[in-house]
């Protein structure tokens, strides 16, 4: 029997046999080309998801006319962007239609580093000056996502699977390191966070309070007890355990992997988490490989990817490990953070986003309160005026209506309001979400940009109503059986009748 040539080599020349393989690649089942095709792909459609979000609303949103200002453009080098030579509407309107467009084809195939790097600076771009309604964490998730992912493929290429080179593996390994981060940030924020994740009770009201919940969402809020503690479980096995996987012997990373990306189904069949659980089953695809892969996808795509004895180009290999030197010097205050008592979630520590901090949901609500804007007409906001309600296309408003589907398209306003609900309950007014004022004001100037991000806004003889309020209610989900989705009552009114010429209101928006 011939002996297994590694058990020849010196422990100098495993070293070298280790990183070569690391730099250069793996085979025969280190071979990615058809991990690079599923990688991208997600991508693709994690961007066309985020761009028609930017196509839609960035104007209603930071707009000439929208609710708030946009971020500031006048220091291109603290905070870049296409938007510092214009920041018109227009402008606003092309750069997000052109991403649109260019992750269109990317879904459709076009994999190359070139369309990828454009990607990242136009939504780099829209990111800076997106403000308060581009603060989420999966925002610098995607900007650091894309860039490695640009590291995959050819420069410049126009269809998959043509060519089929494979990527420099050190590309693979810098995707499963943020794979890594993702998942383990987002469990131990939940360790040093909210006590019901360590009582296993988190799920017994996650469901109906988080976000924008969706119909499953209602059948997932009313499993046993038992069933829902047995989510927990599986969440932290997902998040504290399976991670440390992902550079293990094969068998354990695939099986890691696959767990974790159950995980992720599971999340975006549960709730409308924006792109969010979309966008991280990119790295963690990356855990696969074609060995694996050519199992499940059609003959076609495997003939197509060649018999994996290609060898990456020296230029990809050489960028990919310049790129991974910059990534492991940035990595060093991500995993002082991890390791820290006092961990920051969702934090991003260059300005270009490079290499960031992740987490979710270290604390649950127990009560959903709901921020309901009216307006009306009436000349005197008395008891005889009638007012009629602003609904959100995907939050909880009438209790008959069944809650929307929308993951991975992002609806930034519905959010916020959730976030300013929040607000609400922990300090009883607006400490943080003080856009809501300028919100009113927009209504109250019956601004069309700004309605459009509303669901059949009421229509006004003038245009416009004389006077807006802000009431504030409670909501929880109807009991199996019930003809509506939710119950609710009115707990307080947040906001009292104001007109725009309000001297209260004016002087709030005079002091942003």
């Amino acid at each position: 029997m011939e002996p297994d040539p590694r058990e020849l080599q010196t422990p100098g020349q495993r070293v070298v046999s280790r990183l070569h393989r690391i730099f250069v690649g793996e085979r025969p089942a280190g071979n990615y080309v058809l991990t690079r095709f599923v990688v991208l792909r997600v991508l693709g459609l994690v961007f066309v998801a985020a761009f028609a979000s930017a196509v839609t609303q960035l104007v209603p949103l930071v707009g000439a006319h929208g609710i708030t200002p946009m971020g500031p453009v006048d220091d291109f080098w603290a905070r870049p962007t296409l938007f510092w030579w214009s920041a018109s509407d227009a402008v606003l309107g092309t750069v997000s239609l052109i991403g649109l467009v260019l992750s269109i084809a990317l879904l459709l195939g076009c994999e190359n580093a070139f369309l990828l790097v454009v990607l990242w600076v136009l939504y780099l771009s829209i990111v800076h000056v997106g403000g308060r309604w581009y603060a989420f964490g999966w925002e610098i998730q995607l900007l650091e996502t894309a860039l490695l992912c640009a590291f995959l493929g050819p420069l410049a290429r126009l269809r998959p699977l043509a060519g089929d080179r494979p990527p420099p593996y050190v590309a693979v390994v810098l995707l499963r390191w943020l794979a890594f981060r993702i998942m383990l940030g987002a469990g131990l924020i939940k360790l040093r966070g909210d006590p019901c994740w360590t009582e296993l009770t988190c799920l017994e009201s996650h469901f109906e309070t988080q976000p924008l919940p969706n119909p499953v969402s209602f059948y997932f809020h009313h499993l046993p007890p038992a069933v829902l503690r047995a989510g927990v479980v599986f969440n932290h096995v997902a998040e504290l355990v399976l991670p440390w996987f992902v550079f293990g012997p094969r068998r354990l990373r695939l099986i890691a992997a696959l767990g974790m990306i159950a995980f992720q189904f599971t999340l975006i069949v549960s709730g409308n988490l924006s792109f969010l659980n979309w966008l991280t089953l990119v790295p963690l695809l990356a855990c696969l490989d074609d060995a694996f892969l050519r199992r499940l996808l059609p003959a076609r795509l495997r003939a197509r990817a060649g018999d994996g004895t290609t060898r990456p180009t020296r230029a990809a290999v050489i960028a990919a490990a310049s790129y991974a030197l910059v990534v492991a010097w940035l990595s060093l205050d991500v995993v002082a953070n991890l390791a820290g008592r006092r961990q920051q979630m969702n934090a991003s520590f260059d300005r270009l986003h490079l290499v960031n901090t992740y987490g979710a949901f270290g604390s649950i609500s127990t009560v959903r309160l709901e921020l309901q804007i009216e307006g009306t007409d009436a000349a005197v906001p008395d008891d005889s005026a009638v007012w009629r309600p602003y609904h959100l296309p995907c939050k909880p408003g009438p209790v008959d209506r069944r809650p929307c589907w929308i993951s991975p398209y992002h609806r930034r306003l519905d959010w916020l309001m959730w976030f300013a609900a929040l607000d609400v309950a922990g300090h009883g007014t607006l400490a943080r979400e003080t856009w809501l004022f300028s919100l009113l004001d927009r209504l109250l100037a019956g601004e069309p940009t700004v309605l459009s991000l509303f669901a059949d806004p009421p229509q006004f003889p003038g245009g416009a109503p004389t006077f807006v309020r802000v009431d504030v209610y409670r909501y929880w989900f109807a009991p199996l059986g019930d003809p509506d989705w939710w119950k609710r009552e009115r707990l307080d009114q947040l906001i009292r009748p104001v007109a725009r010429d309000d001297p209260d209101l004016r002087g709030l928006l005079d002091g942003e």
